[in-house]
């Protein structure tokens, strides 16, 4: 994309309480131009028509009908998980933009996580935690 200005994707904010992790806003910045959601509402007229996707991460931005109307070459929502609940997809797709999701992201982990459990239960991991650690 040499001489090529990459797009821009909305996201709340990197790092902190509710912002887009740093390693994945790394993987963002390779295809897109990432424009936090404080240089949007602080620079609307100019921000507004070079976004053309945004990226919901933890349910954030919220999406609403504001928030369309203010992007007219707005393309795709791409949401960092695996429903897509949170949208309101017949009012994003009257304004003719796609919906993305990452439906297999977290299958491993939670498969991993599920098998912990049961295994902790069978075993009485932590009923044993418990008894061989008085007051904790």
């Amino acid at each position: 994309m040499a001489g090529e200005e990459l797009p821009g994707v909305l996201i709340l904010d990197v790092g902190g309480t509710h912002g887009v992790l740093e390693n994945i806003a790394s993987l963002l910045k390779k295809h897109f131009h990432l424009v936090t959601m404080k240089e949007f509402l602080e620079n609307k007229k100019e921000m507004r028509k070079k976004i053309q996707s945004v990226f919901v991460f933890e349910g954030r931005p919220t999406i609403d009908q504001e928030l369309l109307n203010s992007l007219p070459n707005l393309k795709v929502i791409g949401n960092s998980g695996v429903g897509v609940d949170h949208l309101d997809l017949k009012m994003i797709s009257n304004f003719g933009v796609k919906v993305t999701n990452t439906p297999h992201a977290v299958a491993d982990s939670t498969a991993d996580l599920g098998v912990a459990l049961m295994l902790a239960s069978a075993r009485r991991l932590v009923e044993g935690n418990v008894l061989n650690f008085p007051g904790s």
